[in-house]
């Protein structure tokens, strides 16, 4: 029998990258029981579009907030604050008892401590000059 061929590439094939997903999926379903993982989005449009959103999901009774922007003609408003608020009382309604986000811009940061998370870890240098920072809220 041959030896498995450790590939490295940039360019991942997308049914790869599907089989690596699902297989990761199963095996923590296996391990730590369904996450019960949904997308969740919440949008801003204006007279020309997308102003604001936020992106990310729940599962295993988290949200987990990947993506936050809000357009600079928007910023001091206070939208950042209330994609926030209606992303976390969706996750309420399916069951989450946390939320959890990460940043490296520290305007970002003051929004997320000023919404109430809470600062649970640090990447310094990431990217260099920055620091990354994870932060949590609890939703209960």
């Amino acid at each position: 029998m041959d030896a498995p061929l450790l590939e490295l590439t940039e360019t991942p094939d997308a049914a790869d990258l599907a089989a690596l997903g699902a297989n990761l999926t199963a095996f923590n379903d296996a391990d730590a029981g369904p996450s019960d993982r949904r997308p969740l989005a919440v949008f801003v449009r204006g007279e020309n579009g997308l102003v604001a959103g936020l992106s990310g999901y729940t599962g295993w009774g988290w949200l987990y907030v990947q993506w936050l922007w809000v357009d600079e003609s928007q910023r001091g408003r206070g939208m950042a604050g209330q994609l926030l608020a209606k992303a976390e009382a969706e996750a309420r309604q399916r069951g989450c008892h946390g939320a959890y986000i990460d940043t490296f811009n520290p305007h970002g940061l003051h929004v997320y401590l000023k919404a109430g998370y809470q600062v649970f870890g640090e990447l310094p240098d990431f990217p260099k000059g920055r620091t990354r920072t994870f932060l949590s809220k609890s939703l209960s």
